[in-house]
This record gives C-alpha cells, sequence and structure tokens, in this order.
C-alpha cells in the first residue's frame, strides 16, 4: 500500500508539472524576428506587440499574469532561426512561441517546434504550407489569410477589369512568393498559359531587381503582379517609373506598405497600386469615429508615441498582440501548452478584432488552422488606399 501510494503521489506531481515559463505572476513568450537584414522593415510589428503587452500589464496582466514577451533578432536568416528559436525554447525556457516572422524563418524552425511540442500562436506568415500541413506540424499555427487565396482574388480582378490583358509576374523565390504565382494559377485557370507573358524570380540578397523589370517591360505585359518584401516593392515601383512604363500594378500585401515600401518609392510613383487588406486603414477618415479605432490611436499615444499610424505594421502587431490575449483568456487558468493550443485552435465565428475590416470572419478548429478567411481589394490614390468596391 506504501509502495502504491508512492506511486500514486509520483504521477500527480508529473500531471501537475509546470508549464515552463508560467508561474503565478508571469507568462513569458519568445519570438523571433527580423531588427536586421532585408526584411526588417517588419521588426516594428514586434515593437508594436511589446508595446500592446505593456498595456496589458498595466491592467493588470492575463488572469493576474503579466506577459514578457522575449524578442530576439533572426535577420530574416532562417539559419538564424533555428539558433534564436532553439535558445527561446531550451535557454529562456519560454512557455509559447508567437509572431515568429517570417515564410522563410517559420519554415526552416517547424519541425523543430513540433518536436518539442511548443505552441508557435500567430505566426507571421500567410503562406499555404502552414495550413496544408496542420495535420503534420499541429503546434504551428499562422493567422492572416493565405497568400494562395490573396493571389486567387487578384487573378480573379485581372480577369474582371483586364480580361484581355498580357500579365507579367515578379515573385520572391522562397514560399512566400511561389504561393502567390499558385493562387494566379488557381484563379487564372486555363487561361494562365496564354495571359501570362513572363515570370522572373528574385532572392532576398539580391541588391538590385532592375534587370528583372527591364525584362518584364520588354514582354509587352501591361499587367505586373509583383509578390515581393517591402523592399523590393519599392524598388519595383521606382523602375516602373523611371522606365515610364504604366501596368496596373498589383503588389501583394506585404509588399505593398505605405511606410516602408511606397513612401520610399515616392507617393506619386505609387498611386494606382492595387493590392489586399484586412484591416482598417487609421489614416482613413472614415474610421475616425470608429471605437476601435479611437482605442488604437489611444493606445498610441499612450503606449507607442513611436508609432507612425501610416504604417500598417502597427496596427497588425497591435491585432496580433489582441488576437493572442483573446488566446490567453481563453484558456483560462490552465496555461499548459496543450491547453493553449486547443484554445487557439477553437476560436468561435463570434470572434472580433477591432481593427479587421468589417465582414471578415474569424474563427478556427482542430481542422481548420486559417483564422481569417478572406481579404479586401484596395488600390492607392497617391495619398492613401481606398477599398475596391465587392
Amino acid at each position: 500500500m506504501v509502495l502504491g501510494a508512492l506511486v500514486l503521489g509520483a504521477e500527480a506531481a508529473l500531471a501537475q508539472k509546470p508549464t515552463p515559463g508560467v508561474t503565478g505572476t508571469e507568462i513569458k513568450i519568445g519570438q523571433s524576428a527580423p531588427f536586421s537584414g532585408p526584411a526588417s522593415a517588419y521588426g516594428q510589428i514586434s515593437t508594436a506587440e511589446a508595446d500592446y503587452f505593456k498595456m496589458i500589464n498595466d491592467q493588470g496582466g492575463i488572469n493576474g499574469r503579466k506577459i514578457r514577451l522575449i524578442a530576439q533578432d533572426d535577420g530574416y536568416s532562417p539559419p538564424k532561426t533555428i539558433e534564436v528559436v532553439r535558445r527561446l525554447i531550451e535557454e529562456e525556457q519560454v512557455a509559447i512561441l508567437f509572431q515568429t516572422i517570417g515564410t522563410a524563418p517559420n519554415a526552416a524552425i517547424r519541425r523543430y517546434v513540433n518536436q518539442k511540442k511548443v505552441p508557435d500562436i500567430w505566426l507571421g506568415s500567410g503562406a499555404s504550407m502552414f495550413v496544408s500541413d496542420s495535420k503534420a506540424y499541429p503546434w504551428s499555427i499562422p493567422f492572416q489569410p493565405s497568400y494562395r487565396l490573396e493571389g486567387q482574388m487578384y487573378a480573379k480582378y485581372i480577369l474582371e477589369k483586364k480580361p484581355d490583358s498580357k500579365v507579367a509576374i515578379l515573385y520572391q523565390n522562397d514560399d512566400l512568393g511561389r504561393d502567390y504565382v499558385a493562387g494566379l494559377k488557381d484563379g487564372l485557370g486555363g487561361k494562365f498559359a496564354t495571359m501570362v507573358v513572363k515570370v522572373l524570380s528574385y532572392e532576398v540578397t539580391d541588391p538590385t531587381i532592375d534587370s528583372q523589370i527591364v525584362e518584364l517591360q520588354s514582354s509587352g505585359a501591361n499587367v505586373l503582379v509583383d509578390a515581393s518584401t517591402p523592399k523590393f516593392a519599392a524598388m519595383a515601383i521606382r523602375k516602373v517609373a523611371d522606365m515610364d512604363w504604366h501596368p496596373l500594378h498589383i503588389i501583394d500585401s506585404n509588399g505593398a506598405l505605405v511606410k516602408p515600401a511606397l513612401e520610399s518609392a515616392g507617393f506619386d510613383k505609387s498611386a494606382g497600386v492595387v493590392t489586399a487588406a484586412y484591416l482598417k486603414d487609421p489614416t482613413d477618415p472614415q474610421w475616425a469615429d470608429d471605437p476601435g479605432m479611437k482605442d488604437f490611436q489611444a493606445w498610441r499615444a499612450k503606449y507607442a508615441p513611436e508609432s507612425d499610424p501610416a504604417n500598417p505594421v502597427w496596427a497588425y502587431g497591435y491585432t496580433m498582440a489582441q488576437a493572442l490575449v483573446v488566446v490567453l483568456k481563453q484558456a483560462g487558468n490552465d496555461l499548459s501548452r496543450a491547453n493553449i493550443l486547443k484554445a487557439a485552435t477553437h476560436l468561435p465565428d463570434t470572434t472580433k478584432l477591432p481593427l479587421v475590416l468589417p465582414g471578415i470572419a474569424i474563427s478556427t478548429s482542430p481542422t481548420d488552422y486559417r483564422p481569417m478567411k478572406s481579404m479586401r481589394l484596395a488600390q492607392f490614390d497617391g495619398k492613401r488606399y481606398h477599398l475596391l468596391p465587392e
């Protein structure tokens, strides 16, 4: 009987083993982010998220626990991301990962993360691989709409507005860029082979994409679809304008940021750019009296005075941090990794995030790792984006 009691006691102790990074007063979360390198424009996403958690902590945290974000620079380099994430999990002993940024970095770490059974909540990529492989990698959960879906939307728009056009495609040579090409193929269907006259790629290490733009222009295309990140989107806009080429220029939602991409290229040169969006634009007067936008602006004033409302990474980071808070609240006092994963994969269809555009549904399930189901097309007028009619 004594031996039996000892065994039962040992089992109970194992069952109650605390989650790494979780104490009675704190939950420690880890993040890899590109504070340097070719995608350093996205580093401010992490800054926005940290600033949002400051507000939550000042309000008492989540069920009495403060959120401690440990964000480390990976330079948008997959080998470095692996180093950073190993350090966060094994040395820093974070409870979960949050918003690990970038398609290639996330592809590099997901096998390790899933072997360790550490939730990577709202990873920062819309690549379809993170949705289609959810059974093989259940601990890695994206949030934003898939790039393939976005590519399908652009194809539909081209067929509606320019059905007889000649299309040129420039894409970043990784899973991000290839997803957009796949979406265009899905959407154009049998017309892809006849409408698309040239497809070229670039590497994130390339110093310039001028030669690709020259070759695409010489193809005779009057539509340019640009699947890129901000640095290269700005290069493309400038070169297109300098060549006096005037195609319908579609840029993916990653690359089409007003700041830094369009501002860097020149707002006059960026007029007419079409992209897709799922968040309200803080610079758009139509949202001035929106309650969610008022809360965002109040947060900016108090917790993120360095933020620029015209740079959408701030609204994005704010929203992703809000989405994590939803998960942690839903997990309640059981902050085991398994229960946090369960909370993230059981968002009800009543879930609302104040800066998400009206009509865009949010929900998850163990068989649906696509929290955000759709987007809206928008066009830049030289000052701001305007939503196009649905």
